[in-house]
């Protein structure tokens, strides 16, 4: 049984003193797929050395996150920009809209989301998604960039059924993580309404840790808890979602 983490940040300082051990408990845990997303230039260096220890299981993304757009975020998307040029990543993330921690910077995250957006279409490369308290500016984006060449994860996705619905016409598929355990997280309350096909895992580590650790570190050996809860939400057995999420992560990813 092989389980994808579409999500993952193993490059984060909360793994500094047991990072090896973290990935180890993932593959001993059969998650044996690793996508970490970027952040800004500074953390490329600990993404590349983890890909470059764990070739077979670990694989990038490239971009510029949110809540890293300042000043000098013209300078971050050339940066961006420069690395899809030069080497090899398989999605475009994390980009998008956070409008939860600071809305000064709300018209450069726009542009910087649109501009990323258009680079993963030169490149035919997917997008990952972060919306926080942003889902009309983000699906504004989205509608002003929808083609056929617009695909991706809805990474973290905690919307409601028809926010579901608008990101899955946009060509997304929906993250799914620790909220979907959580007991106010909603999200369980209308995913069976969502074919399974446009469902892939994710744990979002070192946040979102799903129940019965909600609040404490997360971790990508945690997949299955969540493919377990979906299991049940599905009423199927998890060998079918970790094989059914396995293969739609592929079909994102192509990898």
């Amino acid at each position: 049984m092989i389980f994808t983490d579409t999500h993952t940040h193993l490059n984060s300082e909360n793994f500094a003193d047991d990072r090896e051990q973290i990935i180890q408990r993932a593959l001993d845990a059969g998650v044996k797929r690793l996508f970490i997303p970027s952040i800004d230039s500074k953390g490329t260096p600990g993404m590349v050395k983890l890909q470059q220890q764990y070739p077979d299981n670990i694989f990038l993304m490239m971009g510029l996150h949110p809540t890293h757009v300042k000043e000098n975020y013209r300078e971050e998307l050339a940066y961006v920009e420069q690395q899809l040029a030069q080497n090899t990543f398989y999605a475009v993330g994390e980009i998008g809209i956070d409008l939860y921690w600071d809305k000064t910077y709300l018209k450069e995250q726009q542009l910087a989301f649109k501009h990323q957006i258009q680079l993963a279409k030169k490149h035919g490369l997917p997008i990952n998604i972060h919306c926080r308290d942003a889902f009309e500016e983000v699906f504004e984006v989205l509608e002003s960039e929808k083609d056929e060449k617009l695909f991706g994860i809805f990474h973290c996705f905690t919307g409601t059924f028809d926010q579901a619905q608008l990101a899955i016409g946009y060509g997304m598929k929906l993250g799914i993580g620790g909220v979907a355990t959580f007991k106010n997280g909603k999200i369980d309350q209308f995913l069976s309404q969502i074919p399974l096909s446009n469902i892939v895992l994710e744990t979002d580590a070192p946040y979102l840790a799903p129940a019965p650790y909600r609040g404490k570190r997360n971790e990508s050996a945690y997949i299955p808890i969540i493919a377990e809860k979906l299991a049940e939400i599905y009423n199927t057995t998890i060998q079918e979602i970790a094989t059914v999420t396995t293969q739609n992560s592929r079909n994102i990813y192509s990898i």
